[in-house]
């Protein structure tokens, strides 16, 4: 009973919730990013007021679960190298979404490819790690 009254609250709120996101990209508010291009028009948008605080919220938003996700899959203790290795300190993340929003700019032949796709593609140039010391091939005397 208790899974079937859940069941039904969740299917009433996605029933609701759907004319609001359909309104939401009416308006021109953004609700998802496919490309590179896309993220980039939305870290770095034209438009004024509420749409304009929304779009950067979404980048922003965007930015920082990449980046949780990678270092969730790339802890210190990993032994698998991360991709791309900020400072430290580490920039804003409203300074590094404006230096992608750039960044793709400068590069439109990434512009059609997955959005996430072009975010490690940005950091990777612009954040690379340090390369491991090559180890010595000479036998210990």
């Amino acid at each position: 009973m208790r899974y079937l009254l859940a069941s039904a609250a969740v299917a009433a709120m996605l029933g609701a919730a759907a004319p609001v996101m359909a309104q939401s990209s009416a308006s021109g508010t953004p609700t998802a990013v496919s490309t590179t291009a896309d993220l980039a028009e939305i870290c770095l948008p034209t438009t004024q007021g509420v749409q304009r605080l929304e779009a950067i919220a979404y980048c922003q938003g965007y930015f920082t679960a990449a980046g949780q996700y990678h270092a969730a899959l790339h802890p210190a203790s990993s032994r698998r190298p991360p991709l791309f290795c900020p400072p430290s300190p580490a920039p804003t993340v409203a300074q590094s979404a404006i230096a992608f929003a750039n960044w793709a700019k400068q590069n439109p032949q990434y512009g059609s490819e997955p959005a996430l796709d072009g975010l490690l593609r940005w950091a990777q140039a612009t954040y690379p790690c340090p390369q491991p010391a090559a180890r010595s091939t000479r036998p210990a005397r």
